[in-house]
């Protein structure tokens, strides 16, 4: 997706040789615009599937959810990393490791929202060793319901979250995957490949 690697590189800040900062447009200030083109390209990469709910976890990926929610005519449910004083009974958890924030979080759905009825999408902001993908679908698979693929805002290919979700056989469609941070810059891995 051009203008979202465009984007990367124009307001992206490489912190590390693993860590990439995109604050400024996706995961605390967001841009609408942005947003409404990634979940215009959701839509024509899933649009052969019968979705009936996006799944995302709070809070980054409800952006890019919302707006493929829009473009589906479905609803979005956000796993809840937080306790909640309204969500304590009848749930569906899983526990997720945060690469970036180096904690474990109890995340949690509410049965109410989710069952073996539905053909669920799961979409996230970043795929990176794809600890919050395995948690989604493990809440996805407690439900019941089938799996219709995931989609990634940012995938770093140089991590294993990607490969190891395919090799369990899961579609997986990334906007942009990022073969390396090096050096302060972002490359992309249709740029290694050329």
């Amino acid at each position: 997706m051009k203008l979202l690697k465009e984007k990367i590189k124009q307001d992206g800040v490489v912190l590390s040789d693993s860590i990439l900062k995109v604050d400024s447009f996706l995961n605390h200030q967001i841009d609408p615009a942005l947003m409404k083109e990634i979940g215009d390209e959701f839509v024509k990469r899933f649009q052969n599937e019968k979705i009936t709910k996006i799944l995302t976890i709070e809070s980054s990926g409800i952006s890019p959810a919302v707006m493929a929610g829009l473009n589906f005519g479905v609803n979005v449910i956000f796993a809840r990393k937080r306790k909640s004083l309204t969500l304590v009974d009848e749930l569906y958890t899983a526990s997720v490791h945060s690469f970036t924030k180096n904690v474990t979080n109890e995340i949690a759905v509410s049965k109410r929202f989710i069952n073996e009825n539905d053909h669920v999408l799961v979409i996230d902001d970043f795929l990176a060793n794809g600890q919050a993908a395995l948690g989604l679908l493990d809440i996805v698979e407690q439900a019941g319901a089938s799996v219709a693929g995931i989609g990634i805002v940012i995938e770093k290919a140089f991590q294993d979250g990607g490969k190891l979700l395919r090799n369990k056989g899961i579609r997986v469609e990334s906007l942009a995957e990022i073969e390396k941070l090096d050096n302060g810059q972002v490359i992309f891995k249709e740029e290694v490949m050329a």
